[in-house]
């Protein structure tokens, strides 16, 4: 029997060249202490960018919409268990991200930090990284 696959999206929020990352809580059951894109499960009946915008609003208390949102590419993992993540530039967004308690500390960080901090969860990371500043910064958003 096939197990279930995880089905997630993740966001890459860019300003001014930097990737907002969030380092997770030690008391998390998925990669406690680990620093983390934004995002969470698909629920059932959402698509990829309502689920970024629900996970947004509640991780951040940000509004986006589904135009702001761009898809980089998918990464897919086995451990713990089958998990699948939609990655997705947003472009634009209402609100400055605050620290809504699910994360122990949110950071602005340059790409070279960014991709060193999620290199070890997904050998792609530091590609869709680079992938998402380089968009950003040539659509006019540095």
């Amino acid at each position: 029997m096939a197990r279930r696959v995880h089905d997630c999206v993740g966001a890459l929020l860019v300003r001014d060249g930097h990737v907002l990352l969030g380092r997770r809580r030690d008391d998390c059951d998925w990669l406690a202490g680990a620093w983390d894109v934004f995002g969470g499960h698909v629920e059932a009946g959402e698509s990829g960018e309502q689920a970024i915008a629900r996970e947004l609003a509640e991780e951040l208390g940000l509004v986006v919409e589904a135009h702001d949102l761009f898809y980089l590419g998918d990464l897919e993992g086995a451990e713990p268990e089958p998990w699948r993540l939609r990655l997705y530039r947003v472009a634009n967004w209402t609100g400055e991200p605050a620290n809504l308690a699910e994360h122990s500390e949110l950071r602005w960080c340059a790409l070279e930090d960014a991709q060193a901090k999620l290199r070890d969860a997904h050998p792609d990371f530091p590609r869709l990284l680079a992938l998402a500043v380089e968009a950003s910064a040539a659509a006019g958003r540095p």
